[in-house]
């Protein structure tokens, strides 16, 4: 895909959860708001397992809209991960917008968007709600301390990593796989296979939820921090684990050895007992820790090294300019 390129296709993937009375009105304003696209669309709902009316409100709209909306009826309710995993896995577009199905993402934000990325040849565009319609204490000052320790440890520093409204290249955002609740960390995990300059922001508009009950507790600030220790070591040493847990073993046998070598020093030198003393304990202890990690790195370095050799994995990304052709029949809104 490149700038101006008017043969690119959108795909726009939108989990659903219990959002009934949500399914019509988003599907009028992600029309309306597409009129003037000039690229051909799909819409990719996917319903994760809800236990309301959704499932058959989403059949009545693909009757009313047209085959290029596309439902996907999820077994049971997986979670926000692996909703947009499901989409983006059925996405046929060379440009691919995510965003939630609570009419609190504005579609109007989506051209714009997409033009930017085509525009100025980005790899991801993510949103920014400057002016978040939410609970202070619930959602907002959560949201922005989670933003400031995500952007500090991965490096990747945008203001709003919790925004589903998101535009990518389908060739990098398919290059990554979530797992868990890593839907949040999309902008971090691009940045490992992509140049984080590729990746900038747009303040888009977000609305009060109308309809519905919102998802989100403060239990979800806590898997955040969780998984962001999985996304720091998985970022950084997911191709050389030996390292990670190798410098903590020579970090603790270093201490270890020095403490050791103090008890050495006194107990020939200068005759003192060293038997009752804690230190000796402590000083043991860390140089079997330090054996253990440096024995867990080079065991995670043939873990790895099978991984990618048996997955066909590799420690690189080489920048496509065109994906796979679709196979699934096609089925695309274009503009009037």
């Amino acid at each position: 895909m490149t700038g101006g390129n008017t043969t690119a296709r959108v795909s726009i993937v939108i989990p659903m959860f219990n959002e009934e009375e949500n399914v019509f009105p988003m599907l009028d304003r992600l029309h309306l708001a597409l009129e003037e696209l000039p690229y051909p669309w799909e819409a990719i709902l996917v319903n994760d397992g809800s236990s309301d009316a959704t499932g058959p409100r989403l059949r009545e709209a693909q009757e009313r809209f047209g085959d290029h909306v596309c439902i996907i009826n999820l077994q049971r309710n997986f979670g926000q991960t692996a909703a947009l995993q499901a989409g983006l896995d059925q996405a046929r577009g060379d440009i691919i917008v995510t965003m939630d199905g609570d009419l609190q993402n504005d579609p109007n934000d989506i051209p714009r968007m997409v033009g930017r990325l085509v525009n100025e040849k980005l790899d991801l565009v993510a949103g920014w709600r400057a002016a978040r319609k939410d609970n202070l204490l619930i959602r907002k000052i959560p949201s922005q301390i989670a933003n400031r320790l995500i952007g500090k440890i991965t490096g990747v520093r945008i203001h709003d990593y919790g925004c589903t409204l998101k535009v990518y290249r389908a060739d990098v955002i398919k290059d990554v796989r979530l797992y868990g609740e890593m839907h949040r960390f999309i902008p971090a995990w691009a940045a490992a296979i992509t140049d984080p300059a590729r990746i900038k922001e747009e303040i888009v508009n977000h609305h009060a939820r109308q309809h519905g009950k919102s998802k989100y507790t403060l239990a979800r600030t806590f898997r955040v921090i969780l998984d962001l220790l999985s996304v720091y070591f998985l970022m950084r040493y997911k191709s050389r684990p030996g390292h990670f847990f190798g410098s903590i073993g020579l970090l603790f046998g270093a201490v270890g050895a020095l403490a050791l070598s103090y008890l050495f020093f006194i107990k020939i030198f200068l005759g003192q007992d060293i038997g009752t003393r804690p230190l000796l304990i402590v000083g043991v202890l860390l140089v079997l820790v330090s054996v253990q990690f440096l024995t867990t790195g080079v065991l995670s370095e043939l873990i790895a090294r099978t991984y990618y050799e048996s997955s066909n994995s590799k420690a690189y990304v080489i920048r496509r300019d065109s994906t796979a052709a679709a196979t699934r029949p096609a089925a695309w809104k274009t503009s009037r």
